[in-house]
């Protein structure tokens, strides 16, 4: 859906300009990111931020309770669903100028390379191939935009047809719904459709598929996006960053490929999408995507999962949390082992028992302090971790889990919980 559909009643205006240049934008995202911030006039557009900076947020745009997003991802992975195309889509409501440095996007740091689209989502169709996914983009001037490739699929399909001696058409995307930016996070296999992903969680959270039109280039977009940029990405490099990620430490410069812009879509009265990079927002469309797989590899070694969290004080990428109920005595140490598989970039996960509500950090905590002993923490050394972990200083890091759940067989007096209902345990039996 367009960003104003997504706002709510709950948003916080500022009405006075905010120049691009300036750090206003970023102190207003800042101040407090669980609130929607609406700029009215940012370098003379309309632009959003903090808007999906919540999983209650995250939930309500699909349709489902926040406990529910994971299981809700997880089925639209394994049954994606067709898109409707659409011949009147609302991105082609206004066809503007192509003047990029007009755009209502800001400079977000004092050390960034430039002006950063951080919202912004790369479709792509290469010989049948589609891809769907998000890239930091620095605006370079009125035309060209230096684009971050991570050798991923976008890259893979870059390199193909700059093999060929050829550019690679591309639509970028901003206003995008829940949807679409979820599933653009989502790791998927090579080739298969992000957005028919997306579709399947539209049917099942609001009743209809995911509307989609064509761009001149022939791909086919979102139909409700603010904005949608007809583009090449080109054979030419240049200095692309610094620029700061999800740890909210800066990513170093390096050369990168050129976009060149030759058109722009936009919807009558459009809403420029920002994500405070390494702020909430930034947390969630790119962690919380990495859960179902953590839920799925979990399950494979546990039946019984009750859900899983990649946690906002780890920046949802380096820390997580998995409930479980136990079959048998060593499960919690087997789902720490296949909480990592599922999300390589963790270096620290706790199991905790399924009366324990992950999404509670003092409840997770609790659990540590009343559960367990130190001689139940694993620790792994000279793995491959994350890139983005500075501590990591790009070598291998130490992975630890912490199997924070009951022993079988105790005696549950002992981990009980106080309660006013007589005779009621926190805790269900074992």
């Amino acid at each position: 859906m367009a960003v104003e559909r997504t706002l709510g009643a709950d948003v916080r205006r500022i009405s006075e300009r905010v120049e691009s240049d300036s750090r206003d934008a970023t102190k207003a995202l800042m101040e407090d990111q669980e609130a929607t911030v609406l700029f009215e006039n940012l370098n003379g557009g309309k632009a959003a931020g903090n808007v999906f900076s919540t999983r209650d947020k995250i939930a309500s745009a699909l349709g489902v309770s926040k406990e529910g997003i994971v299981g809700h991802l997880m089925d639209a992975i394994s049954s994606p669903k067709p898109c409707e195309i659409v011949g009147d889509p609302d991105f082609r409501a206004c066809a503007s100028e192509v003047k990029l440095m007009s755009l209502p996007v800001p400079k977000y740091f004092p050390e960034d390379g430039g002006r950063y689209i951080t919202a912004g989502v790369i479709v792509v169709e290469l010989d049948g191939r589609k891809n769907v996914s998000f890239h930091r983009m620095m605006l370079m001037d009125d035309r060209r935009i230096a684009v971050r490739l991570v050798p991923r699929h976008l890259f893979t399909l870059y390199k193909e047809a700059k093999a060929a001696g050829k550019e690679l058409n591309v639509s970028i995307c901003v206003g995008a719904s829940a949807e679409v930016l979820l599933a653009a996070a989502t790791s998927m296999d090579f080739g298969a459709d992000e957005l028919e992903v997306a579709s399947a969680m539209c049917l099942k959270g609001h009743g209809s598929p995911l509307k989609v039109g064509r761009c001149d280039n022939g791909i086919l977009v979102p139909a409700d996006c603010d904005y949608v940029m007809e583009a090449r990405i080109t054979l030419s490099e240049t200095k692309e960053g610094p620029f700061v990620d999800i740890t909210g430490t800066y990513d170093f410069e390096r050369q990168q490929p050129v976009i060149e812009v030759d058109k722009v879509w936009t919807r009558k009265d459009p809403i420029f999408h920002l994500v405070l990079p390494g702020g909430y927002e930034h947390f969630m469309l790119m962690g919380l995507p990495r859960e179902p797989m953590m839920f799925k590899t979990v399950r494979q070694a546990v039946p019984k999962v009750k859900n899983v969290r990649l946690t906002e004080g780890g920046c949802c990428w380096l820390n997580g949390v998995v409930s479980i109920s136990k079959n048998k005595e060593g499960d919690g140490v087997n789902a720490i082992m296949a909480a990592f598989t599922g999300h390589p970039s963790m270096k620290q996960v706790i199991i905790v028992d399924d009366d324990i509500d992950i999404f509670d950090d003092r409840q997770v905590e609790w659990a540590v302090a009343t559960r367990m002993q130190a001689d139940r923490i694993l620790m792994i050394p000279g793995a491959a971790g994350s890139s983005l972990d500075p501590s990591s200083h790009g070598k291998t890091t130490w992975k630890v889990g912490y199997d924070a759940t009951i022993p079988l067989g105790s005696d549950l007096s002992l981990y009980k919980k106080a309660s006013l209902e007589r005779g009621q345990l926190f805790l269900k039996q074992h």
